[in-house]
């Protein structure tokens, strides 16, 4: 498997199976799971597992999918007897690991990424599973010189440490779609990232996942950094139809959805209902990936 090959060129999107503790809650609710029945926190991961095994494992969870971003808990679990990273690696598919562990108090106008313990453990631990690269998310909320440099410097030192360890980071630096100063956050936040780009050794592979930008293919111009494998939309909160329509009028952006790859599944689907509600997600997702607005 030629994962660089596969990152950068390969048609497809990148699906975010990553929730974490803190949503994965809510992810449950949506998919039908009744809270009462979510008593412990061993209960619920056990739940988010068996969710991520039925969409993973899935025979339309497919070629289209040209990566796949996993929470610990997964990584570290099984499907069909067979640790899910390998079993990712049967279908082709590579696996990164969401390695943040929450974010700051909002200071600044962003929330910056909390100090992650044990990084370079983890990160070695990540490596002997075979995941081949992280992603961290921080997020900005509005138009603050100082803060937006902050996350942005933040998520080059992180992204310079990942590197260290021989693995791709996915630097995530999320505009929040609510904010009445977007296309200014997003006008300088690009400076502040071309200047870190500047920076970087040649060899040193990164990957971003960005909110759907105000102005249409506004990302375009990073692409010319060899530094660069691939950049990636977050669905950051818009429907999957909106999503899905926005992501069409940027030529150069792949889908990197969480919440919209899962909306419409329920636990209660039968595994027909489930297969053909999944198939019909994943073909809008990739080919609003593929398929660009002329």
């Amino acid at each position: 498997m030629d994962v660089i090959d596969i990152l950068k060129n390969k048609k497809g999107f990148i699906a975010a199976l990553d929730q974490s503790g803190g949503s994965s809650k809510k992810t449950l609710i949506n998919y039908g799971v009744k809270e009462s029945d979510i008593t412990t926190e061993e209960v619920m991961f056990n739940y988010i597992h068996s969710m991520r095994s039925r969409v993973i494992s899935n025979k339309y969870f497919d070629e289209r999918i040209i990566g796949v971003i996993l929470f610990e808990h997964t990584m570290k679990n099984d499907i069909e007897g067979l640790n899910t990273v390998k079993y990712l690696e049967q279908k082709s598919i590579p696996a990164f690991l969401k390695i943040d562990v929450g974010l700051e108090d909002e200071s600044d106008g962003v929330r910056l990424l909390k100090d992650i313990p044990n990084l370079d453990e983890r990160l070695e631990e990540a490596k002997k599973y075979g995941i081949i690269g992280t992603k961290e998310r921080s997020v900005i909320l509005e138009y603050n010189e100082y803060g937006i440099k902050k996350v942005i410097e933040q998520q080059f030192k992180l992204a310079k440490q990942i590197i260290a360890h021989g693995l791709i980071p996915i630097i995530e630096p999320e505009v929040d779609i609510n904010s009445k100063d977007k296309k200014q956050i997003e006008t300088y936040m690009r400076n502040e990232i071309f200047r870190q780009l500047d920076r970087m050794k040649k060899e040193d592979y990164v990957m971003f996942k960005f909110t759907l930008p105000e102005v249409p293919n506004y990302y375009n111009d990073l692409l010319r950094h060899k530094n660069i494998l691939r950049i990636v939309a977050l669905s950051g909160g818009y429907k999957k139809d909106l999503a899905c329509e926005k992501l069409k009028d940027n030529k150069k952006m792949i889908a990197s959805f969480s919440r919209a790859l899962l909306e419409g599944l329920n636990v209660d689907d039968t595994d027909e209902e489930f297969s053909e509600k999944l198939n019909n997600t994943i073909t809008e997702i990739y080919n609003a990936s593929v398929k660009k607005n002329k």
